[in-house]
């Protein structure tokens, strides 16, 4: 049965998604060749969405075929559809990372509770035991490393944070596929670099595990906030500054939720391609 997509774009970073049974799970392949951007749809996440006895529910596979547990600016995106589906102003739904909650929060604008960042280390999750303020990793020479000491966070899916102003494509790009596998991190690792330009500004590149350097990550942008907060380096609300435009994250200090604010915006429709299932 052919199974139809919206496809949107949160900053830049774009989706499709689509309405499905709860028990619908693509392949990898499949994922890979919707994902390409020369021979498929071409989208940096795939979203499902779902009804079942417990609500709305919504799942998020990376462009490399590989499910995730969480997708900041994709939850955006799937709460702007809910809450146009329902005529509401509010919507809650379950994700495998956890329950999240959102509201609308102007025209085409959405405000995602994305709940608590995980801060110890196992459940970030990494390797070993250490301080995730600032945990042992660096890159370059032992004497004079290029970028070191990343903060660690957890937004549902795991995050390192370089705070550098070399953010050029290069660096990222080398940097980012190198740190993503590390073996410090079992899960792998989405690796953010941010420049805190004040207490309450910073610019973020972001490399996405399974899904290279994106124009936005909603989840690594409340990663930077986090970690820029617990060193001291910026407020705790701040404005992120990334390549696709700019995300409003604030860290509530009486709940320790992250809320996210951003736009979102709808680009087309069409009809998944048939693809073989291996």
């Amino acid at each position: 049965m052919a199974t139809p997509y919206v496809k949107m774009n949160g900053l830049g970073n774009d989706f499709a998604v689509v309405r499905v049974g709860r028990d619908w799970s693509p392949s990898e392949a499949q994922v890979r060749a919707w994902a390409d951007r020369a021979s498929g749809i071409g989208f940096d996440q795939l979203i499902a969405l779902s009804e079942g006895d417990g609500g709305p529910w919504v799942r998020f596979w990376n462009s490399d075929g590989g499910e995730v547990s969480a997708c900041g600016n994709g939850s955006r995106a799937a709460a702007w559809l809910m809450m146009e589906a329902t005529g509401t102003d509010r919507v809650g739904f379950g994700t495998p990372a956890g329950p999240l909650s959102a509201e609308r929060a102007g025209d085409r604008r959405v405000t995602v509770d994305m709940g608590a960042p995980r801060l110890n280390w196992d459940r970030i999750p990494l390797a070993e035991e250490m301080d995730t303020r600032g945990i042992e990793l660096q890159v370059g020479p032992i004497d004079d490393p290029v970028v070191h000491t990343p903060g660690a966070v957890s937004m549902g899916n795991p995050h390192v944070v370089f705070f550098t102003d070399r953010q050029d494509d290069a660096f990222v790009r080398g940097t980012g596929s190198l740190i993503e596998h590390h073996p410090l991190f079992p899960e792998g690792v989405n690796v953010g670099f941010a420049n805190v330009l004040g207490r309450d500004r910073i610019r973020l590149r972001v490399w996405e595990r399974g899904a290279g350097l994106t124009k936005a990550c909603g989840t690594g942008a409340c990663a930077a906030l986090v970690a820029a907060a617990r060193r001291g380096l910026t407020d705790r609300a701040a404005t992120l500054q990334l390549d696709g435009g700019e995300l409003r994250i604030v860290w509530d200090e009486a709940t320790d939720h992250v809320l996210m604010t951003g736009g979102v915006e709808v680009e087309g429709t069409g009809v998944l391609p048939e693809t073989s299932p291996a």
